[in-house]
């Protein structure tokens, strides 16, 4: 894999590699960083993918970050030219890019389409449905962030534009990459734990505990959707359905603790979306599962814990110590943790040796790896778009549940 871009070397230190693979002698051969005009990638043939990014925020930095790690861990990568960077303030964006490692910038997603081959959608979840149809009207491959949509209308038409073109349409759920979710994966498909009858998925972290803690668009309904129910549990919820089976029926609440916030000016704003939610569920396989996320769980900086327990058999995850499995067979007297370092393990052959652990910032590049070739080889991708539309379809759900104070079948 090779990654095209612009030739700063700022850029490439600060943002898309990190600093022991600066010293690595093959690095050269692998990564080269040009000058490339706009219509760079008309010259540099069908096997070089143009890339475009919209939004250059938490999760762009996420993905420039493991777009500039494929080259060396994955080089069997597609290689990608890093083209265009978009973002309203233009400004802002340059200097972004120039962090990133993109030749150029636009202001308008519209134009960004235009000039490349992948179009990476990682703005506001108001921002998903119309650029990313667009892009898949036009056969431009896309990977959008999860929520898919703000509401359940918007995923529906996004899915539906997917469904009637040849581009592959990814949905960012970046968790399905971890090693220890993809090794418990395969327990629970080879019938390690029998039948399944529970499942607990909870998503909690504490940023929203002090009540002057600043108000964001993640914090409105009109920007967001709705608040930790798509943001952290979207997450939740696609990995029920990944590992055990999809939600058949929800009851569910959601909770606003602090309706008003201080924007950057001081002003308070309200706050329009859920801070937490609790739903139980019937799986379509029988299972009973519950979910809970919030952001006012104090202690909690980034619990995203699964549990699933069957009949000859457990696992239990946390997010927090992402290398680890805890496993229960059989007969055993308690879990045994397993260690997911091992080179056979899901993805571990691309690292390091056993032990050496990985981080969240991996799942991306895995993540990445995947869906660039699946793009370059036009090969189907999952989770698609219509994956993130099956999510969406429960979270409308636990919001009616919520709005009725009933149970809803889907």
């Amino acid at each position: 894999m090779r990654i095209l871009g612009t030739a700063s070397a700022e850029g490439l230190r600060s943002a898309l590699l990190s600093p022991d693979t600066l010293h690595d002698p093959g690095l050269g051969a692998r990564v080269r960083h040009l000058e490339a005009p706009p219509d760079a990638r008309d010259r540099m043939g069908t096997d070089t993918l143009s890339v475009g990014v919209l939004g250059y925020g938490f999760m762009g930095k996420a993905h420039a970050n493991a777009l500039g790690r494929l080259p060396l861990f994955f080089p069997d990568a597609p290689d990608v030219s890093l083209d265009v960077l978009c973002g309203r303030d233009a400004d802002a964006a340059r200097e972004a890019a120039d962090r990133f490692g993109f030749a150029d910038v636009e202001t308008d997603w519209r134009d960004a389409i235009a000039r490349v081959d992948v179009f990476y959608n990682l703005g506001p979840n108001d921002v998903h449905v119309d650029p990313s149809i667009r892009a898949l009207d036009e056969g431009v491959h896309v990977l959008c962030e999860k929520p898919l949509a703000p509401t359940l209308d918007g995923a529906e038409r996004m899915a539906e534009a997917a469904a009637r073109s040849d581009a592959v349409a990814a949905t960012a759920f970046n968790y399905r990459f971890v090693p220890a979710i993809e090794y418990a994966r395969r327990l629970i498909a080879d019938g390690a734990l029998g039948e399944i009858r529970h499942v607990r998925a909870r998503y909690l972290q504490d940023w929203l505990v002090d009540p002057d803690a600043p108000w964001s668009w993640r914090l409105d309904a009109d920007s967001a959707g709705t608040g930790v129910l798509g943001d952290l549990g979207a997450h939740s919820i696609d990995l029920v359905q990944f590992l055990v089976d999809d939600v058949a029926a929800v009851s569910g609440q959601c909770t606003t603790y602090v309706d008003e916030r201080p924007d950057d000016d001081g002003r308070l704003r309200s706050v329009t979306v859920d801070d937490a939610f609790s739903a139980q569920a019937t799986l379509a396989c029988g299972a009973t599962a519950t979910f809970e996320a919030t952001r006012c769980a104090t202690g909690h900086k980034n619990t995203n814990a699964i549990e699933v327990e069957g009949t000859e058999g457990a696992i239990r995850f946390d997010l927090e110590r992402l290398n680890e499995l805890d496993v229960l067979r059989g007969d055993d007297r308690g879990f045994e943790t397993v260690l997911v370092t091992d080179p056979d393990d899901p993805y571990v052959e691309h690292w390091w040796p056993p032990g050496h652990t990985i981080g969240w910032e991996h799942t991306f590049v895995h993540e990445n790896a995947a869906f660039l070739r699946a793009a370059a080889d036009g090969d189907d991708y999952d989770p698609d778009f219509g994956t993130g539309r099956d999510v969406q379809r429960v979270v409308d759900a636990i919001q009616r549940s919520d709005e009725r104070r009933e149970w809803v079948s889907l």
